[in-house]
C-alpha cells in the first residue's frame, strides 16, 4: 500500500538502503554481542576472565536465534462489516486508533492524478458535516489529540492518538471526519496549491528525478506504480470530485480498524459501534492493479535513459521487475538482496564500489514488493561523473557474480542472522502488532506469514539462493536510468546499449 505507512518484515513499501524491519535497521551483530554479553557478566559472580567465557573473539560466539511470541489481539467484525481488532495495553493512559481503508490512487482518472492524494488531505483538514474545519482543529488542540488521514497508492489509512479520558470525544470527531468530509471549499483550494507548489519544486532534487523517472522506466508513464500528478491534473479537480471519490470508495465494510492502548473492551466496541454502527455497507471497489508490461524491453541487451542535470555527480538507478511478495522465492531474494547491497557496510556492493575502489559515497540495492503489484529490484548509486560506467560495470559484474557462484557460508550466516535476529523489531509496540495483522489481512496473507517467512529463511541453502539468482536477476532486461550531465553521460552509457534522452516536462 504505497504512500501509506505500512511495513512488513523485509520492506513493503519502500526504498531500502539496507534492510530494515517496522521502521528500524537491523540491529548489527556487534550490538546483539554487547547485550548478551553484558547479560552474561551480569550473572557472573567474582572475578572473571575474558578467556573464562569464550571471550577472546568475538566473532566466534554464537547464540539461539531470538525467540518472541508476541501477543494475540481479538478481531471482531460489526454488523455494517467493519473489522475491529482490539489490543489492550495499560502500561500508559493513552488509546490509538488506525485504520486501513480499500481505496487508493489506483483509481483515480487518468486526467485527474493526484485526486485520492488531495482527497485524503482534505477529509482531515476540511471539517466534518457537524464541526467546521477550525472548530475541528481547535478541539483536537484542546484534548491533545492528533489525527492524521491519507490516501497512497493501493489504500487510505487514518489514525488517532488520544488520551484514554478522551477516547469517546477523540472516536466521534475520528468517525466525522471519515464518514461525513464536508469539504470546505477553502480548505480544497489550499491542498491544490500546497499540491502544485511540491509539482513545481520536484525538478531541483536530482535523486527525486532519478526515482521517478527510474519507475516510469520500469512501469510505463501510465502505470498506478508511476503515474504522477501534474499543475493540470490537479488544477481539474474540483470539491465535487473529492466528494464523489470519498462517496464511492470508503465504507464501513472496506475498512480494518485496530483500537490498541489503555481502554476497556467493553467501553470501546459500545464506542465503536455508536460512532460506526449505523454506517451502512457500500460497493468496495476490488483491489486490483494492472499487469505490467516491460516498457520498450526485448529481452536482449539493457535499456538506457538519461536526464540531463547539471549536477557535480550521476545518479544512477539500474534494475528490473521482479517478482510479488507471496511468490515462493520471495525469502531466497530477500536474502540475496541483503548479500548484494541491502545491508550496507557488510555487503558486497558497498565493499566493491566504495570501501575498495572508492567509486561512491553512496551505494546498494534495495528490493520493493507487493502482494497487489509487480515488485521492483534495483542497484543505486552516486557517483562522479568519469566514473559512470565503471560503477554500473561493477553491478553487473556483482550480479553476474550472484548468477555464477553460490554466496559463502560466512554471507548466507550473516544474512540469515540478521533477517532472524530483527524479527523483534517487527513488533515493538501493541500498535504495531495489530498494525501488522491489519495489513496481513488486507493483502490476503495468512496472519502466521512473517513467521512463517522467518522459518523458511532459517531453512535456506546456498543451492536455493544461487538457483534463484539464476532465475529473477538478468542483467540483459536492466532498465539502465541516469541522472547528470548531458555532455557526458551519452557516450559513458553507450557501452551498455542505445542512449536514450528522458526531457523532463518544465514544471510551472
Amino acid at each position: 500500500m504505497s504512500g501509506v505507512t505500512r511495513e512488513t518484515l523485509l520492506v513493503k513499501r519502500g526504498e531500502k538502503p539496507g534492510m530494515q524491519v517496522s521502521g528500524h535497521r537491523m540491529v548489527p551483530n556487534s550490538v546483539i554481542f554487547i547485550a548478551l554479553m553484558s547479560i552474561t557478566l551480569i550473572t557472573v559472580t567474582g572475578p572473571v576472565l575474558a578467556a573464562d567465557v569464550g571471550l577472546t573473539d568475538p566473532r566466534l560466539m554464537r547464540f539461539p536465534p531470538v525467540e518472541f511470541n508476541p501477543p494475540e489481539p481479538e478481531r471482531l467484525v460489526l454488523d455494517n462489516g467493519m473489522v475491529v481488532y482490539l489490543l489492550e495495553d495499560h502500561e500508559l493512559p493513552l488509546v490509538t486508533v488506525q485504520a486501513i481503508m480499500r481505496t487508493g490512487s489506483w483509481l483515480d482518472p487518468p486526467d485527474k492524478i493526484g485526486l485520492a492524494g488531495l482527497t485524503g488531505v482534505v477529509m482531515r483538514t476540511g471539517g466534518s458535516k457537524r464541526m467546521s474545519a477550525a472548530d475541528v482543529d481547535e478541539e483536537l488542540e484542546r484534548l491533545a489529540a492528533v489525527i492524521t488521514i491519507g490516501i497512497g497508492k493501493e489504500s487510505g489509512s487514518a489514525t488517532l492518538d488520544v488520551l484514554k479520558k478522551d477516547l469517546k470525544r477523540g472516536l466521534e470527531i475520528f468517525a466525522d471526519l471519515l464518514r461525513t468530509p464536508a469539504f470546505e471549499p477553502d480548505r480544497v483550494e489550499l491542498a491544490k496549491l500546497q499540491a502544485i507548489e511540491s509539482i513545481r519544486r520536484r525538478q531541483d532534487n536530482p535523486q527525486s528525478i532519478a526515482g521517478r523517472e527510474f519507475a516510469k522506466l520500469i512501469y510505463g508513464a501510465d502505470h498506478p506504480s508511476a503515474r504522477e500528478s501534474t499543475i493540470e491534473s490537479v488544477t481539474r479537480v474540483t470539491r465535487h470530485d473529492l466528494v464523489a471519490f470519498h462517496q464511492r470508495t470508503i465504507h464501513p465494510n472496506g475498512i480494518i480498524l485496530g483500537v490498541t492502548g489503555d481502554f476497556d473492551k467493553t467501553d470501546v466496541l459500545a464506542a465503536l459501534r455508536e460512532v460506526f454502527g449505523d454506517w451502512p455497507k457500500g460497493d468496495v471497489p476490488e483491489l486490483k492493479i494492472p499487469e505490467v508490461v516491460e516498457a520498450g524491453a526485448d529481452g536482449a541487451k539493457p535499456v538506457v535513459r538519461y536526464v540531463s542535470k547539471d549536477t557535480s555527480q550521476t545518479h544512477l538507478r539500474v534494475g528490473h521487475l521482479t517478482i510479488k511478495e507471496n511468490d515462493p522465492d520471495y525469502p531466497a531474494l530477500s536474502l540475496l538482496n541483503d548479500i548484494l547491497g541491502g545491508s550496507s557496510f557488510r555487503s558486497r556492493l558497498f565493499r566493491d564500489v566504495r570501501t575498495q575502489r572508492g567509486l561512491a559515497y553512496s551505494v546498494g540495492s534495495g528490493l520493493r514488493v507487493s502482494t497487489h503489484d509487480q515488485g521492483v529490484w534495483y542497484l543505486r548509486a552516486e557517483t562522479k561523473l568519469s566514473t559512470t560506467q565503471e560503477v554500473i560495470d561493477r553491478f553487473i559484474a556483482n550480479v553476474e557474480r550472484l548468477r555464477k557462484e553460490p554466496v559463502t557460508d560466512e554471507e548466507l550466516e550473516e544474512a540469515k542472522e540478521a533477517f532472524v535476529n530483527s524479527f523483534v523489531f517487527s513488533f515493538t509496540s501493541p500498535s504495531s502488532i495489530v498494525g501488522r495483522l491489519m495489513d496481513l489481512e488486507y493483502d490476503g496473507l495468512p496472519k502466521d506469514f512473517l513467521q512463517q517467512l522467518r522459518d523458511k529463511v532459517v531453512k535456506l541453502t546456498k543451492e536455493d539462493l544461487l538457483q534463484a539468482a539464476r532465475k529473477h536477476f538478468h542483467p540483459e532486461r536492466f532498465r539502465i536510468l541516469a541522472v547528470g550531465s548531458p555532455d557526458t553521460l551519452p557516450r559513458l552509457l553507450s557501452a551498455f546499449g542505445e542512449v536514450q534522452e528522458i526531457k523532463l516536462a518544465p514544471e510551472g
